[in-house]
């Protein structure tokens, strides 16, 4: 199995990327027109907090050329709750907002979970599913970040493979970091850019990054995406990371 790989960055509305990574006077209503022709992905992370109407999907599908994915970061009504098996209305309302305006452009969906949901087996196997495979015909594809250590375990692992839904790889010190193959694609969200450091990451972790990539892309697709730390300079890492891949 071989699969493409997608860089990227959270988002791409952020004040100080403005003439570092925007050039100085560019529209704001042209930022992702813009980012979507320097990078591959970008993961949308105003789904977290907001619902968007079709036609502001449609509208982000027009602006990014054919081959560009996005990937959705799915409401915090869904995950951020005492019983996550009682999910099903605000799945279903989140799912259907428009989301599937998107099209060819629709990625993967991340489902994050504060460090303070702990695993219990049972709830969150009632969760799982609650996802839905399909939506206005386009295939969904899912993937769960974690945040507490309870998740490092064999039996979560068996219930994402179950389930098909990847589990996120998250590069951060506070966060487990759990690469499992567990479906046909890999989902990463790397954490550690340094704002003293042009790039965000040193060279030499970039080359480490890249080939990482090529690794997850070999059981599948893979989504890297540059999120936290230094926000600033997560374009010009994902920039850096894409030039080495090619």
């Amino acid at each position: 199995m071989s699969g493409k790989i997608h860089i990227g960055i959270g988002g791409w509305t952020y004040e100080p990327w403005r003439g570092v990574f925007y050039p100085e006077g560019l529209p704001h209503k042209r930022e992702l027109e813009f980012a979507s022709r320097r990078l591959t992905s970008i993961e949308i992370n105003g789904t977290y907090y907001s619902t968007f109407k079709p036609a502001s999907w449609a509208k982000w599908r027009d602006e990014t050329p054919e081959g560009f994915v996005f990937s959705v970061k799915a409401s915090r009504y869904c995950t951020n709750r005492k019983e996550l098996s009682g999910a099903k209305d605000a799945i279903a309302y989140f799912i259907g907002q428009g989301m599937s305006e998107l099209r060819k452009r629709l990625g993967p969906i991340n489902w994050q979970f504060m460090g303070s949901k702990k695993f219990n087996p049972e709830d969150f196997e009632g969760f799982l599913k609650l996802l839905p495979r399909e939506v206005g015909g386009l295939p969904l594809r899912h993937a769960i970040e974690v945040r507490n250590s309870g998740f490092k375990c064999a039996q979560f692992y068996d219930l994402a493979r179950r389930y098909r839904v990847a589990i996120v790889f998250a590069d951060d010190e506070d966060f487990p970091a759990i690469d499992e193959p567990t479906t046909d694609f890999t989902y990463a969200r790397l954490m550690r850019t340094e704002k003293k450091i042009k790039t965000g990451y040193s060279a030499a972790d970039l080359d480490r990054w890249a080939k990482r990539a090529h690794e997850w892309a070999a059981r599948g697709d893979a989504f890297v995406y540059f999120i936290s730390g230094a926000k600033e300079r997560a374009p010009a890492a994902a920039e850096a990371l894409i030039a080495r891949l090619g």
